[in-house]
């Protein structure tokens, strides 16, 4: 038999507390990202009146009304935490009322806004011209099946078990984190030398056509080569620059997107062609650098900074080779890079799981969420 549906509406409420009493001040900042989390915000917060912020209570969700330019996803994050954060005005607050909470769990809740369908409803149903928002009301008339709360809470747990795991998986990761940092904090300055002492340019383009468009690759926000989605015809390859095994490549030109430049190891065994807007750096042969080691420098935020600092100025905010070789990095002792690269590559390998981690928990609410309803049904 079919269960009962009901309007969204009839269970939440909208909170419109704010921060006048300034009791929260900028580390308490969040913003909602498309993978529907809290997140520190990117915004520019100096000179903004924070009296004005929205508080956002532990068991409140809050949700961006703005849909467009957003991945075809849905901002909507719950705080599942023990403290209260603030949020710009111009998010929504809500929470589900005192007397309906004995009907609905606000966990399942948020398994049910983490579904895809949830996401392609909303999209669909957002409207506007230049801007498409998806508001209040609308979410109130989200019209949803609901299992009884017994039912509810038993697929809940299900979700915070797996929930605690990652973040107890996590927890480790950022444990190593802390011990790569605090061993480079003690050689940082050790025996600095330009790094145009120890790499050199091994720009090469693919002239020949030697490789073709399967070993096309780009370069990922995690340091990898991806498959790239530009559309690059065949004609074109001769122009792209090749990187050979124990080579890495960098797209300095990309400063500009939130201050890191792109660049990934190829250890593969096996060569690629990268655009001709990257580098390619060979570590110079008789110097002692153990490229896992340059590749975890490479990565440091305070590496970066220096790079944006002395680049070009230009709108993308490019580094050019020849700065690029005048920064100096510490070279210590051949074992101590192997320390700090073991370190470093089991930390990368760790985060990747947590990845998959993160990923299988939301691959997992569409599931809890359809066996909830459909246990509901027999007991009907």
């Amino acid at each position: 038999m079919a269960l009962t549906k009901y309007k969204l509406g009839d269970f939440i409420e909208i909170c419109n507390e704010r921060n006048t009493d300034l009791k929260y001040d900028i580390d308490d900042v969040r913003g909602v990202n498309n993978s529907k989390q809290f997140m520190l915000t990117k915004a520019d917060l100096n000179g903004r009146d924070l009296s004005k912020f929205q508080i956002v209570y532990p068991g409140d969700f809050v949700f961006n009304h703005r849909t467009s330019r957003n991945g075809a996803k849905f901002s909507i994050a719950y705080n599942d935490g023990e403290k209260p954060v603030i949020c710009t005005e111009d998010y929504v607050v809500f929470r589900i009322c005192d007397d309906c909470k004995n009907l609905l769990d606000a966990i399942w809740l948020y398994m049910f806004f983490n579904r895809p369908e949830f996401d392609r409803y909303v999209i669909t149903n957002s409207w506007g011209s230049s801007t498409e928002f998806y508001n209040w009301r609308d979410l109130c008339d989200i019209s949803f099946a609901l299992p009884p709360i017994s039912i509810q809470k038993k697929y809940a747990k299900v979700y915070i078990s797996f929930l605690a795991n990652q973040k107890n998986y996590e927890q480790s990761l950022n444990d190593i984190k802390l011990s790569c940092d605090a061993f480079y904090d003690r050689i940082k300055h050790e025996n600095l030398v330009e790094i145009r002492e120890l790499i050199e340019i091994n720009n090469k383009r693919n002239q020949d056509f030697t490789y073709g468009l399967e070993s096309l690759r780009g370069i990922s926000d995690k340091c990898r080569f991806v498959s790239t989605t530009a559309n690059v015809e065949k004609e074109a390859l001769d122009k792209y620059l090749i990187v050979d095994n124990e080579t890495f490549a960098v797209n300095f030109m990309c400063l500009g997107n939130w201050g890191k430049f792109y660049l990934a190891y190829n250890d593969s065994g096996q060569s690629y062609v990268v655009s001709p807007a990257c580098s390619i750096l060979k570590i110079k042969n008789g110097v002692k650098l153990n490229p896992y080691y340059f590749l975890c420098l490479l990565q440091r935020s305070e590496l970066q900074r220096k790079c944006v600092f002395i680049g070009d100025g230009n709108t993308r905010g490019g580094i050019n080779n020849d700065d690029f070789g005048t920064i100096s990095i510490p070279m210590v002792s051949f074992e101590k890079q192997k320390i700090i690269a073991e370190l470093f590559q089991v930390y990368d390998a760790r985060k990747d799981i947590n990845e998959k981690l993160k990923k299988q928990i939301k691959d997992i609410c569409p599931i809890l969420i359809k066996g909830s309803v459909e246990e509901a049904k027999k007991k009907v």
